[in-house]
């Protein structure tokens, strides 16, 4: 992995780096939704290559802190329904995630969010208790999220349409999001040493000096996750991963 030696990286880049792991804490912390902009600030610092592979590690630390705090709120017949169809679209990503016309794949990808949305929204203007029950809604989404989650760190979208359309509320889809990426980002791992070579010793040196920023972000996402009611959480989920649909395309 070509990645700047630690004395030749510009204050610039650990800036962009420090607030792309701070607000990564905050997403971890139960504020989902924000991945996009995590990873395009850490591919401004460092390349979207390399950027890749220094952020699974701090993701498996804010995972660890999610999955301590709210473990006891975690639904695992949504995991076990979700997490096949995961696994299966990494294991895509590792085979065929290089080579995937980049264009292509972001309308494509954009599409499928947008579709998803839309029908989340119509779902909620009806008063709907309907929640979607056919395995192509699990398997789309889970196929899509592990392909993202692979290629680009970019799992969010697929993965909060999924358990907003189980009508999860607000801690049982912060606990339950806690466990599904702690399983996927720990497989994702040994991928990332030893077949793309994008976690070296290297990068976790600077996951070292980085995580003072993850933990301030955790501490803070805590905080504001407990002053947002069920509604406007809801909203704020919708809307963010809407934003985040858009920036792909500018990514």
């Amino acid at each position: 992995m070509d990645l700047t030696p630690l004395s030749q990286i510009s204050i610039a880049s650990w800036v962009l780096a420090a607030t792309a792991t701070f607000l990564l804490g905050i997403s971890k912390a139960g504020l989902k939704g924000m991945s996009i902009f995590n990873v395009t600030l850490m591919a401004l610092a460092f390349g979207s290559k390399a950027s890749t592979g220094l952020f699974v590690p701090l993701l498996i630390v804010g995972d660890i802190f999610a999955v301590i705090y709210y473990n006891r709120h975690t639904q695992w017949k949504y995991i076990l329904r979700f997490l096949p169809w995961m696994i299966f679209g990494i294991l895509i990503g590792v085979l065929v995630g290089k080579d995937l016309p980049e264009r292509e794949f972001k309308w494509g990808m954009v599409t499928v969010i947008f579709i998803s949305l839309g029908m989340l929204y119509w779902w909620d203007r009806r008063k709907s208790e309907h929640v979607p029950t056919h395995w192509l809604f699990a398997g789309s989404m889970g196929v899509m999220a592990g392909i993202c989650t692979m290629i680009g760190n970019l799992a969010g979208a697929f993965t909060n349409i999924f358990f907003l359309g189980m009508r999860l509320p607000k801690n049982e889809f912060v606990g339950t999001a806690a466990w599904l990426f702690f399983i996927t980002n720990t497989f994702k791992l040994p991928f990332h040493i030893f077949v793309w070579k994008t976690v070296t010793a290297e990068s976790l040196l600077i996951n070292l000096r980085l995580l003072p920023a993850i933990l301030v972000g955790l501490f803070l996402g805590v905080l504001i996750v407990k002053k947002i009611n069920e509604k406007n959480y809801k909203r704020f989920i919708l809307i963010v991963t809407a934003i985040g649909a858009i920036a792909i395309l500018f990514r």
